[in-house]
C-alpha cells in the first residue's frame, strides 16, 4: 500500500472537532479530539477514539464515564486550548469557564453549544488509540442555531 495515498485517502473521512472531558473528582482531563461518531440509535451509543497513552484515556478507562462539549464553527481558538496540559483552577479548565456534568460530573464547557455525556460500555484496546463505546446517558443544548466546528474547515489534519 502507498502510505502517501492512503494518508489521503483516510483524511477524507470527515470529522467534527470536539472536547472530550473526563474526571475522577480529583484529576481532570481535557483535549480535543476529532475521532468521534454515533454507532446507533437505540441505545444511543457513539464510539470515541482516544491516544491510548493520554491522561483522558486513563481517567476513562478508571472510570467509564466523559463527556463530549461540541465547539462550534467559529470557536476554533477555543478548541486550541485543549491542544495543550489540562489545567484546572477553580471552575476554569484551559482557560474556559465549566459546570459538573449531572450524571458523569465530567466537565462541560459552558460557552459550546451543545453536550453530551457518556458511560462506557465496552473498550477497544488496539493500536495507538483506545476506542470507547459508550452509551450516552445525558445531553444539553445551549444554542442550537450553532453550526459545528469541522476538523476539515481549521486547516488541521488528524488522521491517515
Amino acid at each position: 500500500m502507498n502510505p502517501d495515498v492512503k494518508k489521503l485517502a483516510l483524511r477524507a473521512i470527515n470529522y467534527g472537532l470536539y472536547l472530550l472531558t473526563a474526571t475522577n473528582g480529583t484529576d481532570y482531563a481535557a483535549g480535543g479530539t476529532n475521532w468521534l461518531s454515533q454507532a446507533s440509535f437505540e441505545p444511543p451509543l457513539v464510539m470515541a477514539g482516544v491516544k491510548a497513552d493520554s491522561g483522558a484515556a486513563a481517567l476513562i478507562g478508571e472510570t467509564g464515564k466523559f463527556a463530549v462539549n461540541v465547539l462550534a464553527a467559529d470557536q476554533l481558538d477555543i478548541g486550541k486550548a485543549f491542544f495543550r496540559s489540562t489545567t484546572v483552577e477553580g471552575t476554569i479548565i484551559n482557560g474556559q469557564e465549566y459546570e459538573p456534568a449531572p450524571v458523569t460530573g465530567a466537565p462541560l464547557i459552558l460557552a459550546t453549544p451543545y453536550w453530551f455525556e457518556c458511560q462506557v460500555t465496552d473498550t477497544i484496546e488496539r493500536g495507538d488509540h483506545t476506542v470507547f463505546v459508550a452509551e450516552v446517558v445525558n445531553a444539553g443544548v445551549r444554542d442550537s442555531e450553532s453550526t459545528p466546528l469541522l476538523l476539515r474547515d481549521t486547516g488541521m489534519n488528524y488522521g491517515g
